[in-house]
């Protein structure tokens, strides 16, 4: 299937978007594709062909999204071959495992202030950081049960 060239410099933008925001560039590039292709899956020749990359960079790419529950392998009957597509709800699924980034974060703070006199600044700046992240924890599924019922969710 040929790509637009309009939706190939959007998708290569939002790439360059993410790259830029710390996303390795062939992961960004990867995750771009399989947003904005037509196709429900693709492979990794598919991938490799379309951003004229190496099978390796696109190997380390689809790991990394695996990973993380952006992208997932789908069966696709009479093929060899593994093929990928952005998770529904791919989104939600991201920001849900950031809740270990989030817990980890918080019991690091609490070492510190376990670790810091009771009236020192740094006590103070630990406090604050381990409030902050105990917070997004107790918000983050309402959140997301609000996003559940959003227009824009899959579950709509």
């Amino acid at each position: 299937m040929t790509e637009h060239p309009a939706q190939h410099a959007a998708a290569e933008k939002l790439a360059l978007v993410l790259a830029n925001h710390g996303m390795q560039r062939m992961t960004a590039r990867v995750l771009a594709t399989l947003l904005f292709t037509e196709q429900n899956s693709m492979t990794m020749g598919d991938l490799a062909g379309r951003l004229r990359a190496s099978s390796g960079a696109i190997s380390g790419a689809i790991k990394m999204l695996t990973s993380v529950g952006l992208v997932e392998p789908v069966p696709a009957p009479g093929s060899r071959r593994d093929h990928y597509r952005l998770r529904d709800n791919a989104w939600a699924t991201l920001f849900t495992n950031q809740n270990e980034v989030i817990s980890a974060m918080q019991a690091a703070a609490e070492a510190g202030i376990a670790a810091t006199e009771p009236d020192s600044v740094a006590r103070h700046r630990l406090t604050q950081m381990h409030g902050f992240y105990a917070f997004l924890l107790a918000e983050i599924p309402a959140l997301l049960q609000r996003w559940q019922h959003h227009p824009g969710s899959a579950g709509q």
